[in-house]
């Protein structure tokens, strides 16, 4: 009885919430919202993106190339009144971010210190890497990785395994950092003692070189790029020293800073590109000294030691950088030839260099010497390579000479330039060298989206295309009869 009437009782009146429980619960609710949502779009993000780490590679360097564009097309990125055209951004952006070197307007006189200060950031991305770029920066402000950057890291920097990832970003980052902030302080001091640059002048200068030379991009604050140094060992041999030690890549930095002294132990990788770079280098230091020894438009005005120093620099930027200390359009015609095949080689893999890299042509040759003694495996310095290695070379050499091909022949419609000028420029536009024969900027419209093309392809398919080989090897259960055809 008393338990009833006290069910039928008035209900007791509720309680009010206070404002900061309220406030709480609504935060919560928000929280909890904005959680959904967010997985939401991880999800759709999940779907629409490309599974493999050489896809998304690509992505994040087609998104810096937009960004740069978008910043280079402002008023406040170029001298004199309105901004940049789409393509004259476009075309300075994928250079930039492909460390090329290429350009169709002059660069101290076409863009403002922003635009400057743009080109130089994309350059300093480009050379690190958009994808090593963005996983730094997680190391620097996080202590945990997700496994998708380690992935996407390690793939663009050749790492052997996702544990070393931090460490190897973190020794890409010093070594980019002490050999930028060297070659600075070199160039600022000659630029302050030697040409009476202000201190401000000098330091910018110093400062843009140095990223420009150490990512191999070859952009340059002087209308002429550095002609007017072919004679200062004091600016070319630093400059030329940067662009070596960037195009040997970093696998062979980090070896040769543990085993320098032991040879004996580095590795096959470590040997062929010391050796391939030697070679090349004092090759082509001898051909281009020889070939254009008597040519008054080129070295022959100067003494025979500069000769030898503009000889040797332009061997070294030949094969990766894009400077230039002597005019390219007035070199002979066997010249250009020449040097679109130190052009093609390049320098060495998982570095700032570009070309399809000395390792590749190595394993080719080796091949070669090994069919023609009648070896039945291929052996190099004590070892023996790995028979996939021999297919994803042969692979990555044909589709590079197929797609120079055509993009000449392309050209060559298109334009009244001459055969040597046109693939010279698209060698270096794939190499991702920068040198041109000066034709880049009369080049039409359709020509320029073609150069366009070739950089990014430069830039991304050797590193794209061998991941994606190496990580397609799958075993299989089965296999054809065999069967020999003719050869030659």
């Amino acid at each position: 009885m008393h338990l009833k009437a006290y069910q039928r009782g008035p209900t007791p009146p509720r309680r009010r919430r206070k404002p900061s429980l309220v406030l709480a619960g609504y935060s919560r609710s928000v929280a909890a919202f904005q959680n959904q949502q967010l997985s939401t779009l991880q999800r759709l993000v999940r779907r629409l993106l490309p599974l493999h780490p050489a896809q998304l590679i690509v992505l994040g360097f087609a998104l810096a190339i937009g960004v740069g564009t978008a910043l280079l097309m402002l008023p406040v990125a170029r001298n004199g009144d309105g901004g940049a055209s789409l393509l004259e951004a476009l075309f300075t952006a994928t250079s930039a971010v492909c460390v090329t070197g290429l350009i169709t307007v002059d660069t101290p006189v076409f863009w403002s210190g922003f635009g400057q200060v743009v080109i130089l950031v994309l350059i300093q991305v480009g050379g690190f890497g958009v994808m090593s770029f963005g996983t730094l920066l997680g190391v620097l402000t996080a202590r945990r990785l997700g496994l998708r950057s380690k992935m996407l890291a390690a793939a663009e920097t050749k790492s052997t395994g996702f544990g070393d990832v931090r460490r190897v970003l973190l020794g890409v980052f010093i070594i980019t950092l002490l050999v930028e902030v060297t070659l600075a302080l070199v160039l600022i001091l000659r630029f302050l003692l030697g040409y009476g640059y202000s201190p401000g002048e000098a330091l910018w200068h110093g400062v843009f070189h140095s990223i420009s030379a150490f990512n191999n991009a070859g952009f340059a604050l002087y209308s002429d790029n550095l002609i007017g140094f072919v004679s200062d060992p004091w600016v070319c041999l630093p400059i030329a020293a940067a662009v070596i030690i960037g195009g040997l890549g970093f696998p062979v930095l980090f070896e040769l800073r543990r085993e320098f002294r032991t040879p004996k132990f580095w590795s096959m990788h470590t040997k062929l590109v010391l050796l391939g770079s030697a070679t090349l280098l004092a090759g082509g230091t001898v051909f281009l000294t020889a070939a254009e020894w008597t040519n008054p438009a080129t070295l022959g005005a100067l003494p025979p030691g500069e000769r030898v120093l503009g000889g040797f620099f332009q061997s070294t930027i030949t094969r990766t950088a894009g400077f230039n200390s002597i005019d390219i359009s007035q070199m002979h015609p066997v010249s250009w030839l020449g040097m679109d095949i130190l052009m093609f080689i390049g320098g060495g893999p998982a570095g700032t260099a570009g070309g399809l890299k000395i390792t590749t042509f190595a394993v080719l040759f080796f091949i070669m010497a090994t069919e023609l003694r009648g070896g039945t495996a291929v052996n190099i310095f004590g070892k023996r390579l790995s028979r996939a290695v021999h297919r994803q070379a042969i692979t990555v050499v044909l589709l590079a000479i197929a797609l120079i091909t055509a993009s000449t022949m392309f050209l060559m419609l298109i334009t009244d330039f001459g055969q040597e000028r046109i693939l010279f420029e698209v060698v270096s536009a794939f190499a991702t060298v920068g040198l041109s024969t000066g034709i880049t900027a009369g080049m039409p419209p359709a020509g320029q989206v073609v150069l366009i093309l070739l950089m990014f392809i430069g830039r991304l398919g050797p590193v794209t295309l061998g991941t994606a080989l190496a990580l397609r090897s799958r075993p299989i259960m089965y296999e054809y009869p065999k069967e020999r055809p003719l050869i030659g």
